[in-house]
């Protein structure tokens, strides 16, 4: 049996396996400071280097066995066409051969991938889509529901060990920075977790209780998702820490946003925590975003710090961007007013990502509140019951409590139904005046003929969760209250037949940002 390798002599293996995969195909060594990846025609070998590094040991060769085993389990999750297999190194270490035996160490084989399909190369090419960030979402969506939750015999997910690797950051952070502006800017992030922490502490445990506490990913940034066959395909699950990844799913979710939004993406961070919500109907998980968002951001700005080994512009982006979280913000209210096809769920996307907002729809939340998938069709028995008054009233119950949580949260709502009745609309203006936000209506409008046209149009796409048919838009346009003067004044226009996926007309825009208290846009 080989004896265990030494780091020393384990870089003088992968230097020689690399000459002996040359033979066949050009080879190139990716060096990160816990492992080598070598890059060879399709496949790529990610070999972990036997170090001790405090928080990871790989030194022993039966860890470093264990950990591929693992990687390769925890990334199948969620790229199984990526992750093949872990493979033996067999042979000497002067002559290293894959799948041989006996093994005297071990890498994980994998599909190689252009570095230029990852996401935080395709946002600095400026070539990350809406479609990307759906698509990403829909998959941390589907990921999260699948993965394990903590049971309650564990400490993953409680207050104290929720706390604990923030403290740490603070620290760590704290001995690196020299400037006054800075060291003050984080003192006052430490005081707001510490307190903000102290206030959240029932909510982390309920939320634990509940099963929100799951095997996440634990290092959910843009660059460790790939365009893989054109899906946003996340990898690179920490593997070294269980700690690190059996994690509020919030945590993760809160990782990507707030890389969005530190390079220069807002309107990409608000369009993916929108479709992460819509998906999985955790708003209530809004009570502890911004505790999360802060933790991911000094994460990011102590693993820059210590990189650099000096204070540096990317942790200051960081800090700030943390900074920011801990001052007040204030919500608002938009609710959408029209018949169906009067283009509201288009209009209102578009106002997701221009004012930073969140939006409620009352075909998901019908459909969520009474056990249906979003695309079901239920039959015409069902759907009797499901769009009954009695559905109605609780659908609109429904949107009212979900609103009040956004507005919690600091955040402006989007409320897309109709809001037909004088009532609806009503609690929705009571709910801002009782809070103290800016209020505003959508007013959706466009002639009955291209209306039917958009529903036909609708059905035979059948990719959106509206069950609305052309005999329900008859009813709506012989039976609905119109808005009353008061109203008007409240009220921004939005004519169908004005290009829909742009948002508003600047003049409209305008007014509404007034209504809701907002700045024009820089």
């Amino acid at each position: 049996m080989i004896p265990e390798l030494d780091y020393a002599s384990q870089k003088e293996m992968v230097r020689a396996l690399a000459a002996a995969l040359a033979r066949s195909a050009p080879v190139e060594c990716v060096e990160t400071h816990i492992s080598w990846v070598l890059l060879a025609g399709r496949d790529a070998y990610k070999i972990k280097k036997a170090l001790d590094l405090g928080f990871l040991d790989f030194r022993s060769r039966a860890a470093r066995a264990h950990y591929c085993a693992e990687e390769l389990r925890l990334n199948r999750r969620t790229a199984p066409d990526l992750y093949l297999e872990v493979v033996g190194l067999g042979g000497t270490p002067a002559a290293p051969a894959i799948a041989t035996a006996p093994a005297f160490d071990y890498a994980v084989r994998m599909r190689r991938f252009e570095r230029a399909q990852v996401l935080d190369a395709l946002a600095a090419a400026g070539r990350l889509r809406p479609e990307h960030i759906d698509a990403l979402a829909e998959t941390v969506a589907r990921f999260h529901a699948g993965t394990a939750a903590a049971g309650m015999d564990e400490d993953y997910g409680s207050p104290a060990s929720i706390a604990a690797p923030v403290r740490q950051n603070f620290v760590q952070i704290a001995a690196l920075l020299q400037a006054p502006t800075e060291r003050e800017q984080l003192a006052r992030c430490e005081d707001w977790a510490e307190t903000s922490h102290a206030a959240l502490a029932p909510i982390f445990a309920a939320r634990r209780q509940a099963g929100f506490v799951r095997e996440c990913h634990g290092d959910l940034h843009l660059g460790n998702v790939v365009l893989l066959d054109g899906r946003p395909t996340p990898f690179d699950c920490l593997e070294f820490d269980p700690a690190l990844r059996w994690d509020d799913v919030m945590s993760d979710v809160a990782f990507l946003v707030m890389d969005l939004h530190t390079r220069g993406q807002p309107q990409l961070a608000a369009r993916l925590l929108d479709r992460y919500l819509a998906a999985t109907g955790d708003y209530a998980g809004l009570a502890v975003l911004d505790y999360y968002l802060a933790y991911r951001a000094m994460v990011r700005a102590k693993v820059e710090l210590l990189s650099a080994g000096r204070p540096c512009p990317a942790a200051t982006a960081y800090l700030h961007y943390a900074f920011a979280l801990t001052q007040p913000r204030r919500g608002g209210i938009v609710i959408t007013h029209g018949f169906s096809g009067s283009g509201k769920t288009t209009r209102t996307a578009a106002l997701v990502e221009q004012l930073g907002a969140l939006r409620l729809r009352s075909d998901l939340e019908r459909k969520r509140l009474y056990g249906y998938a979003p695309l079901a069709r239920p039959d015409a028995a069902a759907q009797e019951r499901l769009y009954s008054r009695s559905a109605g009233l609780a659908t609109y119950e429904r949107l009212a409590e979900l609103a009040r949580t956004v507005l919690a949260s600091g955040r402006i709502v989007i409320v897309d139904a109709t809001f037909l009745r004088a009532a609806e609309r009503q609690r929705f203006r009571d709910l801002a005046r009782e809070t103290a936000v800016g209020f505003a209506i959508l007013d959706c409008v466009g002639p009955p003929e291209l209306l039917k046209q958009r529903l036909e149009q609708r059905k035979r796409a059948a990719a959106d969760a509206s069950d609305a048919d052309l005999a329900v838009l008859d009813r709506q346009l012989a039976d609905h209250d119109p808005l009353l003067p008061d109203e008007c004044a409240l009220a921004v226009r939005a004519d169908a037949a004005e290009p829909l996926a742009n948002g508003l007309a600047p003049q409209a825009d305008a007014k509404l940002r007034c209504l809701l208290g907002l700045k024009p846009p820089e």
